[in-house]
């Protein structure tokens, strides 16, 4: 098998991040400075007491009092590379990755062709390698061309670097194929991530189905689209024992039946994104393409939901889903526009929101974007544990910026939050102890 390592470490020399309030889920929380050589965490304290601090060679990087933290985790990104180059490469992915503090990143396989065989995962690893920006690991498919009838290698997927499969942006509607899947997977160790969506349901639908649908006269996505499958995942977790991973929930029932999964033992895990929980279906009032995604934005209760989710541990993972579009694309009318948005340089101000809410603690939230998403995928990342990859995102919490599309450095510019206000800027981003972004 293949091992997890997304990248090799080059950084051969002594570096210092000093000054900073490090905070790393779970281990420490408060000034310290985060001593790393070769590419690796030496030492996180305050003082440092490692000798080779004394080195004359120990390259000094200040960070102003601001936050230290692992790299950010995202579970859940579309780099559109092989076969749709014009919305997304690999690279232009993994370099906005690293400007939101994103130094891993796991790419789902609708590609064209479809990753779902070694020759395309080797070539995405190799594409993420060349590019030298965030980590690249890739999701492999769960059937052949994501077309749900015949699984695809999942051996091969493997050990070629695959690090979970789905059939994201399709739902695998045969349960007894969704079945196979996780039996096979149960011999590799590795999630099955399910795109939660009864197709036959969803029918057509462009937006959530409610009173602003109603409204608009578009047809309707309901909420029991998702729920349904969510339910029929939970009771597979169930029969088989293998661990599901629920992508981006959307509705409060979705939040309600992981709860009562997770109390009854099974192996489910879930994740949300920012912009679920940070806006709702009153985004799409003016027939705003760039607020059209699947699944979509829901009421205010599911808001509330989704965060009451991340508070009580349902929801594991904030994931950004990030899903860029060219622009003549969403430019079409609204139900033949593509559903989604980027994410990356979006999503940690939109997490610090809930921070600033009251909604959740700094640590709460680093938690939900480095540590937890890491531990659900096995991960070697997610900590600034000594021994660990020196992969480091360094922002400032307090200050304010406006959202400028045009700014990103994406390849695509599709968000629902241009001209928004927010707080939390990445200052800069390290991988293997190499700044691959620096906003300083």
């Amino acid at each position: 098998m293949t091992k997890k390592t997304g990248q090799p470490a080059t950084t051969s020399h002594l570096l210092c991040i000093q000054g900073g309030i490090v905070i790393d889920p779970g281990h420490v929380n408060g000034r310290a400075d985060v001593l790393i050589q070769d590419g690796n965490i030496l030492e996180v304290g305050f003082p440092l007491t490692n000798p080779l601090w004394q080195d004359s060679s120990v390259t000094i990087l200040e960070a102003n009092g601001w936050i230290v933290a692992p790299g950010l985790v995202d579970l859940h990104c579309h780099l559109r590379e092989p076969g749709f180059e014009y919305k997304e490469t690999i690279s232009t992915g993994a370099t906005s990755a690293v400007a939101g503090g994103f130094t891993t990143i796991c790419c789902m396989p609708n590609t064209q062709p479809v990753n779902d065989n070694a020759a395309i995962t080797k070539f995405m690893l190799a594409q993420g390698q060349a590019a030298g920006k965030a980590r690249v690991f890739p999701i492999g498919a769960i059937t052949k061309k994501s077309e749900g009838e015949e699984l695809a290698d999942i051996g091969e997927l493997v050990d070629a670097g695959c690090v979970a499969i789905s059939d994201d942006g399709r739902p695998v509607m045969n349960s007894l194929v969704m079945r196979r899947a996780l039996e096979y997977a149960k011999a590799f160790g590795i999630p099955v991530v399910d795109h939660c969506e009864d197709l036959h349901l969803t029918d057509g639908g462009c937006m959530n189905e409610g009173m602003v649908s109603t409204e608009l006269g578009m047809p309707g996505i309901p909420d029991a689209s998702e729920e349904v499958m969510v339910a029929r995942n939970l009771a597979l977790a169930d029969l088989t024992g293998v661990h599901v991973h629920l992508a981006h929930l959307s509705t409060a029932r979705s939040v309600e039946l992981v709860r009562h999964a997770k109390g009854q033992g099974l192996p489910v895990s879930a994740e949300v994104c920012p912009h679920h929980f940070s806006i709702t279906e009153e985004a799409v009032r003016c027939y705003n393409s760039n607020a059209k995604m699947n699944p979509p934005l829901r009421t205010d209760d599911d808001v509330q939901a989704l965060k009451q989710g991340l508070v009580d541990g349902t929801i594991d993972a904030i994931a950004t889903d990030h899903a860029p579009h060219a622009l003549q694309e969403k430019q079409l009318e609204f139900d033949a526009a593509p559903f989604g948005i980027v994410g990356f340089e979006t999503a940690l101000p939109l997490t610090l929101r809930l921070v600033h809410e009251g909604v959740l603690s700094l640590e709460q939230a680093l938690d939900k974007l480095t540590r937890s998403p890491a531990r659900l995928f096995h991960l070697p990342v997610g900590s600034l544990q000594p021994g660990s990859h020196a992969d480091i995102v360094v922002f400032d919490p307090h200050e304010e910026w406006v959202v400028d599309p045009t700014k990103f450095l994406s390849k695509s510019q599709n968000t629902p939050f241009g001209g928004w206000t927010v707080k939390g800027k990445v200052k800069m981003t390290l991988v293997d102890g190499r700044i691959v972004y620096d906003a300083r």
